[in-house]
C-alpha cells in the first residue's frame, strides 16, 4: 500500500490499467511465481495500475485464502511502483470479509462487483456499497453491470459517501452515464469522483467514452499484447484518430468478433493470449472451459495482424515490449488447448446490459 490517495493516483494515467490473469499450474494449483511474473511484466512494460482479482482475474474461482495470497504477491511485486485493486464481492457479509483481506495484504483500493444473484432496488444497492466503503480504510471503486445498474439519482449518493472514489460502467448504455455525469457534476461538485469505461474489450468503445469525458477503461488485451495495448492508449489520449481506426480495424473489430464466439471467451481467450506470448498460467478454472483450438488459433492471426498495424504505423519496425514473441509459437495448432466452452454467463457484446465483462 501506498500512502498517495487511490483516487489521486488514477486521475491522469500514462497508460493502461492492467487486469491480470490469475496463474494455476498443472494440478490446478495456485502459480503464485508465474503470476508475480505476469504482473511483473505489465509493471515493466508501462501499466498505470493493477487489479488483482477482478473479472479478468477470477476472482469467483478464489477460496478466501488464494484471494489474499494474489493480492499480496501483487503487491509485493509492485513495490509500490502503481496502486493495486483488488476485485470483492458477492453478498455485503462476504464483501466486507474479501475487503479486509485485501486491505491485510496491502492494496490500495478496492474494485466492488456486483452482489451474488440477488437483483436488488437502489435503496438496498446504496447500502451495500456504503457498507462495504465503511468496512476498511481503502477506497472503493462501484463496478455497475448486469445486476447492479444505477440511477443518476444513486451515483450521487454513491460520490457522497466517504471511501467511494468512482464509478466502473460495465452496462453500456451512453445516455445513462452522461445523465450520471452531468448529475455528480451539478448535485456534488465538490466530489473528485473517478469514471471508468468497463465493458469487455473497452477500446472498441473507447472513442465513445471519451466522447461524454470518460478517458479511463480496463484494458485486458495489455494482459497479452501490451505493446497494442499501450500504442492505443497513446493515439486515444492524444487524439490520434488515424492510429485509433487502424487498430480498431485490423486488431480490436475482429478480436471482438472472435470472443463473441464462446461463452467465458472474455476470460478464457485472455488467458489463452497470454499464453500464446510464452508465459504458461495454466488453463481457466471450471465452470469456464478453454477455447476451441481453432479460436486459438485465430486468436494468433488476429494478434500478428495487429503487429503488422505498429509495424506500418512506425516505418516497420516492431514495437514490441513484453510479450512482443510471434503469437503462433505457443498455441497457434493448439491440438490439446480444450473443449468448446461452457456458459458462464459471460455475454459477447459492449450493448446496453449486455452481461460479459471480464475485467
Amino acid at each position: 500500500m501506498t500512502s498517495a490517495p487511490l483516487a489521486a493516483r488514477l486521475t491522469h494515467v500514462a497508460g493502461p490499467l492492467f487486469f491480470p490473469v490469475t496463474a494455476y499450474g498443472p494440478d490446478g494449483a495456485l502459480d503464485l511465481d508465474a503470476y508475480r511474473a505476469h504482473v511483473g511484466r505489465g509493471v515493466a512494460a508501462g501499466a498505470a495500475a493493477v487489479f488483482a482479482c477482478c473479472g479478468t482475474g477470477e476472482f469467483h474461482a478464489l477460496t478466501p485464502e488464494e484471494f489474499g495470497a494474489c493480492v499480496a504477491a501483487a503487491v509485493e511485486e509492485t513495490a509500490g511502483r502503481v496502486p493495486v485493486v483488488a476485485g470483492v464481492g458477492y453478498g455485503t457479509a462476504l464483501a466486507v470479509q474479501y475487503a479486509r483481506i485485501a486491505e491485510e495484504a496491502g492494496a490500495d483500493g478496492l474494485l466492488a462487483m456486483p452482489p451474488y444473484l440477488v437483483v436488488a432496488d437502489q435503496e438496498g444497492l446504496l447500502r451495500h456499497y456504503t457498507a462495504l466503503a465503511g468496512a476498511t480504510s481503502l477506497e472503493t471503486i462501484v463496478y455497475q453491470r448486469d445486476n447492479a445498474v444505477f440511477t443518476p439519482e444513486t451515483v450521487v449518493e454513491l460520490a457522497r459517501v466517504d471511501g467511494i472514489a468512482g464509478l466502473k460502467d460495465g452496462y453500456g448504455d451512453l445516455e445513462l452515464m452522461q445523465r450520471v455525469l452531468s448529475a455528480v457534476r451539478a448535485e456534488a461538485p465538490d466530489r473528485d469522483f473517478l469514471y471508468f469505461n468497463g465493458l469487455p474489450t473497452a477500446e472498441l468503445t473507447g472513442l465513445a467514452y471519451r466522447g461524454i469525458g470518460v478517458t479511463l477503461y480496463s484494458s485486458a488485451v495489455f494482459c497479452f499484447v501490451p505493446e497494442i495495448a499501450l500504442a492505443f492508449h497513446r493515439a486515444l489520449t492524444t487524439g490520434d484518430d488515424t492510429t485509433v481506426n487502424r487498430l480498431l480495424d485490423g486488431f480490436y473489430r475482429p478480436l471482438v468478433e472472435l470472443r463473441g464466439k464462446g461463452r467465458g471467451y472474455a476470460v478464457s481467450l485472455v488467458k489463452a493470449g497470454v499464453r500464446l506470448g510464452g508465459l504458461d498460467v495454466g488453463e481457466v478454472r471450471p465452470p469456464l472451459s478453454e477455447p476451441q483450438p481453432a479460436h486459438i488459433k485465430e486468436l494468433a492471426e488476429i494478434i500478428e495482424r495487429g503487429r503488422a498495424v505498429l509495424r506500418s504505423e512506425d516505418g516497420g519496425e516492431d514495437g514490441s515490449e513484453d510479450g512482443g514473441e510471434d503469437a503462433s509459437e505457443d498455441g497457434s495448432d493448439a491440438p490439446d488447448e480444450g473443449p468448446d466452452s461452457a456458459p458462464d454467463g459471460a455475454g459477447t457484446g459492449a450493448g446496453t446490459g449486455t452481461p460479459g465483462g471480464a475485467a
